[in-house]
């Protein structure tokens, strides 16, 4: 790789952006850089970072999804009402039903979406409004503070703990180291297996991808699924790091996941996105976010600097793709322009 192209990637410029942010803000607060604000601020972030990695899916495929916080929403009320009226349970099934509920209405979005050719923005567009609303009209809006004692033990674990001199245990949190771990499945199976080749090929021309031999229904229904499942784990994390369900919680915070995945290179026409750039994306969130309480500046500018953010990836991936596509025709025009002067 050329310096030019290493230059032209996303992730170098995502690299040093958070670089200097961590500088400025260090400089300014010595503080942020401590390890229990690092190790707090990952925390923080790792639902939004749980949820860009289905996103990504999503976006790559060609798709579009705004109601994975609804999906989320949804299957953590009811599994942890599920879990009290049982009286007991534990956090592998309370996972594991949160995954199986979220894959189903995932299911669903994705079912509609290919067997009735809807656009994707419309279809979950709707479904967000089912899901919210029916569980609204369910629950009566009703919060539940109650939360099994497992939960909390989900959340408070940490791998590699580290007491300080003071007697203050330090360390990454398992929910965090989770959200990694699953970033590096989501892109060993994008890489190399040919379901995940293909969310990348129908995200690029579903026409073309069609034609030479994938399956569209498969892909769509895995794509939309899967972003289900995740969504539910989302939900579970949620749920163990705020140690209580409130309905209204999530919903609405899904324009900073799809900031953050745009963000890390991901195009909104599909076929394009990385893992490592998108988990670059929600980083460079989670450090502006905390540089802001850290600095003492009003948190109505992170809104500011979100939409800013959207607008500035999505004209730098437009550009981009302007200039492949004069690339390729000049590519195929100067062969024939040749010939034509041989003649």
């Amino acid at each position: 790789m050329t310096v030019e192209n290493l230059l032209k990637r996303r992730e170098l410029i995502l690299a040093v952006l958070i670089v200097l942010l961590c500088i400025g803000t260090t400089y300014i607060n010595p503080n942020f850089l401590s390890l229990e604000n690092i190790t707090d601020l990952l925390k923080a972030f790792t639902v939004l970072g749980i949820f860009s990695l289905g996103v990504l899916m999503v976006i790559v495929s060609g798709g579009f999804d705004v109601s994975f916080t609804a999906v989320a929403q949804v299957t953590q009320y009811g599994i942890v009402a599920l879990m009290i009226h049982m009286g007991g349970g534990n956090i592998y099934l309370a996972i594991g039903g949160a995954v199986l509920f979220g894959l189903v209405l995932g299911l669903v979005n994705g079912a509609i979406i290919h067997f009735f050719r809807m656009p994707a923005i419309i279809v979950t567009i709707a479904t967000q409004s089912l899901f919210y609303g029916i569980m609204y009209v369910v629950t009566e809006g009703r919060l539940i503070y109650d939360i099994p004692g497992y939960f909390w033990e989900f959340a408070d674990a940490r791998v590699g703990e580290i007491t300080s001199a003071e007697g203050f245990g330090y360390g990454f949190s398992l929910v965090t180291v989770l959200w990694v771990v699953l970033g590096v499945l989501l892109y060993l199976f994008l890489a190399y297996t040919k379901l995940g080749r293909s969310v990348y090929a129908i995200g690029g021309n579903r026409i073309s991808a069609e034609r030479i031999g994938f399956n569209l229904c498969r892909t769509t229904l895995f794509v939309y699924g899967a972003m289900g499942a995740i969504a539910g784990f989302a939900g579970m994390v949620h749920v163990a790091i705020v140690q209580s369900v409130i309905p209204n919680s999530i919903v609405g915070t899904e324009m900073q996941v799809i900031a953050a995945v745009v963000l890390g290179g991901a195009s909104v026409t599909g076929g394009k996105g990385t893992v490592l750039g998108t988990f670059m994306g929600v980083l460079l969130f989670a450090i502006l976010s905390n540089s802001l309480t850290l600095l003492k500046i009003s948190s109505y500018y992170y809104n500011v600097f979100t939409g800013l953010i959207i607008l500035v990836s999505i004209t730098a991936n437009a550009i981009q793709s302007q200039r492949q596509k004069r690339r390729r025709v000049r590519v195929q025009i100067e062969p024939v322009l040749a010939e034509e002067r041989h003649s």
